[in-house]
């Protein structure tokens, strides 16, 4: 009986969503060749200077496209933000540093906030694809403020789960977060209270259509899964969301994808 029950327990796990396996985590092992990386992290690193941006939010697939749901193109966002580099060798230089919020590879529910280098960022990444959202300058100067201040580190809840709430506090993920850097910049606050009150008030979430069968399912599989900050739906934050937030108060330059081999406006 009980391997019955494994047996029906792993039929039915493999018809939970595919966003259950939509991560953000720091790369491992890349898919990637590294020279491949390298140049196409440089490529989007030329391309975001090019356009004056001195903070960008940047998006990576991490899962194979096929297996995310209609509407989700992207499993992991940061801000890029224009900085002084260091390099190994003790030089300087100008580039873009990434902020991140990742999964810990041993707990897949708690996160922690990590900053890298554009390879670093795609070098988990499951084909070579941005998004990317150039806020307009004003909004711009505002999140260089707050992620320069200790607000960007009292924002990050490491309890995380891929299905966060955005209008709760409970959990929180890369995309969350994202957002309430955004709302704390726009709002000139770190109030948590008040950033949630706006983000439900204004910031419409990308719904996830599960069913209160799969959603407990879900949760029983991967705690890193748990819906429990819902209520009968299941809506989260997700690149596109963020994006036609932004484009809702015209708070963009530019919302574009970039590829090796083009540029094409969202």
């Amino acid at each position: 009986m009980l391997r019955l029950f494994f047996t029906v327990i792993f039929a039915l796990t493999t018809t939970l969503p595919p966003i259950a396996w939509a991560g953000s985590s720091e790369a491992g092992k890349s898919i990637i060749p590294a020279a491949k990386v390298a140049a196409f992290s440089n490529r989007v690193q030329h391309d975001l200077a090019a356009r004056g941006a001195n903070v960008a939010i940047v998006a990576r697939i991490g899962r194979n496209p096929s297996a995310l749901p209609n509407g989700i193109n992207y499993t992991h966002v940061a801000f890029w933000v224009y900085s002084q580099i260091t390099q190994a060798d003790g030089s300087t230089g100008r580039g873009y540093r990434v902020y991140n919020l990742y999964q810990r590879s041993g707990n897949k529910t708690r996160s922690d906030l990590i900053q890298d280098s554009p390879a670093d960022f795609f070098a988990g990444a499951y084909k070579l694809d941005a998004g990317i959202i150039i806020p307009d300058p004003r909004l711009q100067k505002k999140l260089l403020k707050v992620i320069a201040s200790p607000t960007y580190s009292t924002l990050h809840n490491p309890n995380y789960s891929v299905l966060s709430n955005p209008s709760t506090s409970q959990f929180q993920n890369c995309t969350e977060h994202t957002l309430d850097v955004v709302m704390a910049s726009l709002y000139k606050t770190s109030n948590k209270s008040k950033i949630k009150a706006n983000i439900a008030a204004h910031f419409k979430p990308q719904i996830i259509p599960i069913g209160m069968f799969k959603r407990n399912l879900a949760s029983l599989t991967s705690k890193a899964m748990t819906t429990a900050d819902h209520g009968n739906k299941v809506g989260i934050v997700t690149f596109g969301s963020i994006a036609q937030f932004l484009r809702t108060y015209n708070l963009t330059s530019k919302v574009y994808r970039l590829t090796p081999n083009k540029a094409v406006r969202l």
